[in-house]
């Protein structure tokens, strides 16, 4: 079996400010355990297995972390499929400010669409400004625009029918999508597998993986029949395979060593110094704003870096530092998109997801193939 995966639209982009101390997804988790009541209202979390989005001081039990996402506002939250919990109203809790509360009427109005998403002028009566300044103004808010916007409404919407146990025809119909071939051409890809599937937290789909060995630990790479979903570098297998099983719980993990071995192998010789291979299928999950920031870190040279400043401004926020960041921790094909590249925007090495001193063999290993020294 030659398998390769499919995009997920997932969270939205965290849109917090550099000096924010919950910065980092780690210290945002903190506050949530600890019911830190000066996070209030700085972020928003949503657990994957309840689908409902949290205040951080929310009374409930606290979840996993492996089952937590974290966004900036209640919209990007819900533009993921997440549902305002109950108990500790989220949507109270955010910050009162003239341009937010332009973009949440313009966001209510896009919510409450159900045939077709609303108009520039529509969006500007309601938020009251000029189509001109609603549209720029809600992109310098939520770092998309609003048809954007409603694209991840309608397709949060399709997954939370699905996940509720819905036919996919009614799931469709009900998410706004006008016919069953407009829903399998954009939400099909979209889910990274049939909708029919995706409704059974992946039940029915094969991902094949396959590992490598390297000289920084083991390499892992999960795949569907349509593009690369996961790679991970480590030194345990198992912990690996929990991160590539923690998207698809019922999906079936194959090992699949021979289909893939090619595929794994031009990854891991990424880890020689190599450029990854420019015809490796890649689909991954993000947001507009993310899939930006990753964009630009495949134009970066093998062996340069980037400060997440620079990188924000490439993605065309250049006020949103931390957000870029955030992107480059929430990257799921680790190599491929090359956020080992991006450092501090004081010029200092930061957090790694497979850990700092791999980061610092990569930048080193990529600038003696490219004869940086």
């Amino acid at each position: 079996m030659n398998a390769l995966t499919a995009t997920v639209p997932t969270t939205m982009v965290n849109t917090l400010e550099p000096t924010d101390r919950y910065a980092t997804d780690d210290a945002r988790y903190r506050a949530v355990e600890t019911r830190d009541k000066a996070a209030d209202g700085r972020f928003i979390l949503a657990v994957k297995t309840t689908g409902v989005y949290c205040r951080p001081i929310c009374p409930s039990r606290t979840p996993k972390r492996p089952n937590v996402l974290f966004y900036g506002r209640p919209e990007e939250a819900r533009a993921a499929g997440f549902r305002a919990c109950r108990r500790c109203d989220p949507d109270a809790s955010a910050p009162r400010d003239a341009r937010l509360d332009a973009v949440r009427a313009a966001c209510r109005l896009i919510e409450s669409a159900e045939d077709a998403a609303p108009t520039l002028e529509e969006l500007g009566a309601a938020a009251g400004l000029s189509p001109f300044h609603l549209q720029r103004t809600f992109k310098t808010v939520m770092g998309i625009t609003p048809r954007q916007y409603w694209d991840a409404r309608r397709v949060g919407r399709l997954k939370a029918n699905l996940k509720a146990g819905e036919g996919v025809a009614s799931a469709l119909y009900g998410a706004g999508y006008g016919s069953s071939s407009r829903l399998y051409e954009k939400a099909g890809a979209q889910l990274g597998m049939t909708p029919a599937s995706y409704g059974k937290g992946g039940e029915g789909a094969v991902i094949a993986y396959a590992f490598a060995e390297s000289a920084l630990g083991r390499v892992l790479v999960g795949a569907t029949r349509s593009g690369i979903c996961f790679v991970g570098l480590g030194d345990d297998e198992g912990a690996l395979l929990d991160e590539l099983r923690g998207d698809y719980p019922r999906a079936e993990l194959a090992a699949d060593p021979d289909g893939l071995g090619e595929t794994v192998g031009a990854v891991a010789a990424t880890l020689e110094g190599r450029e990854p291979h420019a015809a490796l299928p890649v689909d991954v999950r993000g947001t507009a704003f993310q899939r930006q920031v990753w964009e630009a870190l495949r134009t970066i040279p093998m062996g340069e870096t980037r400060t997440y400043s620079e990188l924000a401004a490439a993605a065309g926020r250049p006020k949103a530092v931390r957000a870029a960041a955030s992107a480059c921790a929430n990257n799921p094909v680790a190599l491929i998109v090359p956020c080992h590249r991006a450092i501090g925007t004081d010029g200092t090495m930061r957090g790694y997801r497979w850990g700092v001193d791999r980061k610092r063999a990569l930048l080193a290993a990529e600038r003696a193939a490219a004869g940086r020294g």
